[in-house]
């Protein structure tokens, strides 16, 4: 692995892991109060760095696209549509619909492409399991 990928591979841990622990407290929490906002903001911009971070890593396992993109790329793109819109929603106070994009974003772009992470030879898989 380059210096490059191993930097942005730790620069994509380090703003990931956070957003696995301020989602879900943001999800059983009161919604709307001051500080459900403002642990909400750094969740968003955390969201969204890393998945833009994670575009420039090139998929390690499966077929590739343009010889860089993997299916799990698609989390990524999914995270930078949904983090916008939901704010747009919120600010629009269409309440239902930003609670839905959350709920969609935690489980998408961190339970299920958290998941994807552990699969046989990506990083994690080797960080946790050798």
């Amino acid at each position: 692995m380059t210096t490059t990928y191993l930097f942005l591979m730790y620069v994509h841990i380090i703003t990931v892991v956070p957003c696995i622990f301020l989602g879900a407290y943001l999800l059983i929490v009161k919604k709307g109060t001051k500080y459900h906002r403002s642990i909400g903001k750094i969740y968003m911009i955390l969201m969204f760095f890393t998945a833009f971070i994670s575009l420039f890593l090139p998929a390690q396992v499966g077929n590739q696209f343009l010889n860089h993109f993997g299916f799990i790329h698609l989390f990524s793109f999914l995270t930078l549509y949904t983090v916008p819109t939901a704010i747009m929603a919120i600010r629009r106070g269409k309440i239902k619909v930003h609670k839905r994009k959350m709920i969609l974003l935690y489980f998408g772009a961190l339970i299920i492409a958290g998941g994807f992470t552990l699969a046989p030879g990506r990083y994690l898989n080797e960080v946790f399991f050798g």
